[in-house]
């Protein structure tokens, strides 16, 4: 059996995989404070480790991030996004809901300071990281379109 690198006549070109995650309990959106400087709040996100498919990798880092077991049930789209440096960054934008009444995490970690529930209201008065996690929780606020998860499809080399 070829190995993937068979397939391909030219070198691969490095790729970070991430996934940002919008979880929905009714009105209210789960957030996380970030171990960043100034500790901004933002939607669970993080990269996807080798071996991990993109579902597992949203469910473990809310999980991590926000101490929230998740059911994935989205994708609100796909960027790709080329660097002049060789390298690319592909982030997966997904929508999530709460598998049970877990409390979100109160204890910081090397994850993440805490997380907790928010309303949109209350989101706009936060800390952000970035305009982005606004814009996303407002996305899904109105229904705007999500796409099933099969849209991530897994490739079959044995065929």
């Amino acid at each position: 059996m070829k190995s993937l690198e068979d397939h391909y006549s030219r070198d691969p070109i490095p790729t970070w995989f991430f996934v940002l995650v919008v979880v929905r309990r009714e009105d209210k959106y789960l957030l996380v404070q970030e171990n960043l400087r100034d500790n901004p709040w933002y939607i669970p996100a993080g990269r996807v480790e080798p071996g991990e498919s993109i579902v597992e990798a949203a469910e473990r880092e809310v999980e991590e991030e926000g101490g929230v077991p998740v059911i994935i049930d989205g994708v609100i789209r796909i960027d790709h996004t080329p660097f002049s440096e060789g390298v690319s960054r592909l982030r997966v934008y997904l929508t999530a809901r709460p598998r049970d009444d877990t409390h979100p995490k109160s204890t910081p970690d090397e994850n993440s300071q805490r997380a907790d529930w928010f309303t949109l209201d209350q989101v706009k008065q936060l800390p952000l990281r970035g305009e982005e996690a606004l814009l996303l929780c407002q996305y899904v606020d109105v229904g705007a379109p999500v796409y099933p998860l099969d849209v991530l499809g897994v490739e079959d080399f044995t065929a």
